[in-house]
């Protein structure tokens, strides 16, 4: 049986590597680890969890780019000498296993982010890239299994960890992981929640659309056919689309306190190299939301029919959509004993535990959806923060979740 874990005994073991914590999240975050170059970041991670779990590089490959779920918003990331870690703390009792899942790549630096990979820690919050998106969530599992390693506490069932590569991109890392089949009886995916725990989750569609069309100088306007125009109105289609979409999917449990859970956003317009002259081609990127009411392979379609019928006769011939990203949602009942003990345990650590729905995707519904391991998603951090130049993260947050973690973790 699994040694009890009062919660006076979880938060003193976990203050006591608090410090260590800290250095550990400084560390990581020093590291500049974009998509493609994170091997500095998985050696400094691996570095710091020897001696409190067995550590694995699990190796990536170029196959992974023939997958189906595949994402590819960054052209030309190899994958040969690149890996994953996989973290595990071996049960002593048979028990129920619990998987962590979280990411070691972050997004460039935002306009104005003053040395974002250079951290700063005052007054216990850390800042600077990844602070909280989500080295802060590694650094978290870190406290985690530390805190155990302090107590001497052996769980009966094994505890596991997937720290990944390419979440920012698509889900890459975790997409490799799951393909090798992995089994676990719950999964934590470790995101900022403002200490909120996330059952349901919205999927989303990364799309591309390339218009072409007839370039000319701007004195014989009656002979050229603008590609700019063109993606105005392809936006001016998809913005249509999605309000249908919407308005059809209301009524969802947890989803529908947000007046807009699943938002599109154009993010990139590209087109032209003069103001005089009619562009030959404008592309546009972006990302479109979707809840449980539909599939992502529902909604690709909805988008590609939606541009057929709206379009002119021009641009229904000269344009292209690509799908750079495909996730689904995921839904787990907030009765299922994950969510509801991850609950409980958060209240008896002084949290309110609640339960939501998030109005973001990430890697969650790999497992939930292709491997069937209930799963939800939990972190200390705000996603008001993640990706901006604000980025930070309270150190008596990520306490506060390792606290309600090990209690949570005694408990399954």
């Amino acid at each position: 049986m699994t040694t009890e874990i009062s919660l006076c005994d979880a938060k003193a073991a976990v203050e006591s590597v608090r410090q260590d914590a800290q250095r550990f999240l400084c560390e990581l975050i020093q590291v500049p680890s974009l998509a493609g170059n994170e091997a500095d970041a998985v050696d400094c991670a691996a570095k710091w969890f020897e001696g409190l779990a067995e550590v694995a590089r699990i190796p990536l490959s170029n196959d992974l780019r023939r997958d189906e779920d595949y994402a590819d918003p960054v052209p030309g990331l190899e994958y040969e000498g690149r890996a994953n870690l996989r973290l595990r703390v071996p049960g002593t009792n048979g028990g129920r296993s619990l998987l962590f899942n979280t990411h070691l790549d972050v997004v460039p630096a935002s306009e104005g982010q003053d040395r974002p990979f250079d951290p700063a820690a005052e007054d216990g919050v850390v800042r600077g890239r990844g602070a909280c998106d989500a080295k802060g969530q590694v650094a978290t599992i870190y406290t985690v299994l530390a805190a155990l390693n302090r107590m001497r506490v052996r769980l009966d069932g094994d505890l596991l960890a997937h720290l990944v590569v390419e979440e920012e991109v698509g889900g890459n890392g975790t997409l490799a992981m799951i393909r090798r089949g992995e089994r676990a009886d719950g999964c934590i995916v470790m995101e900022p929640t403002d200490l909120r725990i996330l059952s349901s989750v919205r999927g989303a569609v990364w799309f591309r659309v390339t218009c072409t069309g007839k370039p000319g100088h701007s004195g014989r306007a009656g002979d050229t056919v603008s590609a700019l125009k063109m993606a105005i109105r392809v936006i001016e289609i998809l913005e249509a689309y999605h309000a249908r979409l919407l308005a059809a999917s209301r009524g969802i449990p947890l989803f529908d306190q947000y007046p807009n859970p699943m938002p599109i956003t154009f993010g990139k317009l590209q087109a032209g190299n003069w103001p005089a002259s009619a562009p030959a081609q404008a592309v546009i990127e972006g990302v479109l939301g979707l809840l449980p009411n539909k599939t992502r392979y529902q909604v690709m379609d909805e988008v590609r029919q939606a541009i057929l019928d709206n379009a002119d006769e021009w641009l229904r011939a000269h344009h292209r959509l690509d799908f750079m990203y495909r996730h689904d949602s995921h839904v787990l009942d907030p009765s299922h004993p994950l969510a509801a003990g991850l609950a409980a345990a958060c209240q008896d650590s002084g949290l309110r535990g609640e339960i939501g729905a998030m109005t973001a995707s990430c890697d969650s519904w790999f497992y939930n959806n292709q491997l069937k391991i209930p799963s939800v998603v939990f972190g200390p951090g705000s996603l008001s923060v993640a990706h901006s130049r604000e980025e930070h993260i309270r150190m008596d947050d990520i306490c506060t979740a390792a606290v309600s973690l090990l209690r949570f973790v005694q408990a399954w």
